[in-house]
């Protein structure tokens, strides 16, 4: 093959692919979520919860909750139910307990819902936790699981709806999936 007949086969070549390059799906850097303004002021959202879980900072973890707040343990059983003072419960009770928490989350998938103000957020989380062990010596603990956050984006929400998720000043609220 002469040299000339190789730069027209590779042109040819380039000409053919360049089209599919455009297709290209971009992701939000260390996630699987496309990179959409939607999906990253999501996941923005979410590592403010992320960090505050970290930092065990409890009043900022009540402002990201919604007062509607509803969590249902993914069964049938109402015992284990969790609205948002249950919820305030849990974290004062299990957060002071843990001296330290490392808590890392892989973002899997955003699902918007287009009939509700509804996101979906689909996670793999890594949660490493010290807590009071046996004989007074400290002992981590580690969960690693899938999970979903399902929050309500304010800024579709009509008026009587914001207050009551308590929407002022930000972007979503968590109203399940803790």
């Amino acid at each position: 093959m002469t040299t000339s007949l190789r730069i027209l086969s590779v042109a040819l070549l380039a000409a053919a692919t360049s089209p599919l390059a455009g297709c290209t799906t971009h992701y939000i850097p260390n996630t699987d979520v496309e990179d959409t303004s939607e999906n990253r002021e999501a996941v923005l959202f979410c590592e403010k919860y992320r960090k505050a879980v970290e930092r065990r900072d409890i009043p900022l973890l009540l402002t990201l909750i919604s007062p509607r707040y509803y969590e249902d343990g993914g069964n049938a059983d109402a015992s284990d139910d969790l609205d948002y003072a249950g919820m305030r419960e849990y974290l004062q009770t299990q957060l002071t307990q843990a001296k330290a928490i490392r808590y890392e989350i892989r973002y899997r998938r955003v699902l918007g819902s287009k009939d509700t103000e509804r996101v979906f957020v689909d996670y793999t989380y890594s949660a490493s936790y010290k807590v009071p062990g046996i004989e007074d010596k400290d002992e981590w603990r580690r969960t690693v699981s899938e999970n979903r956050l399902e929050l309500i984006r304010c800024a579709g929400l009509s008026q009587e709806l914001k207050t009551a998720h308590n929407c002022e000043g930000t972007t979503f609220k968590i109203s399940g999936g803790m």
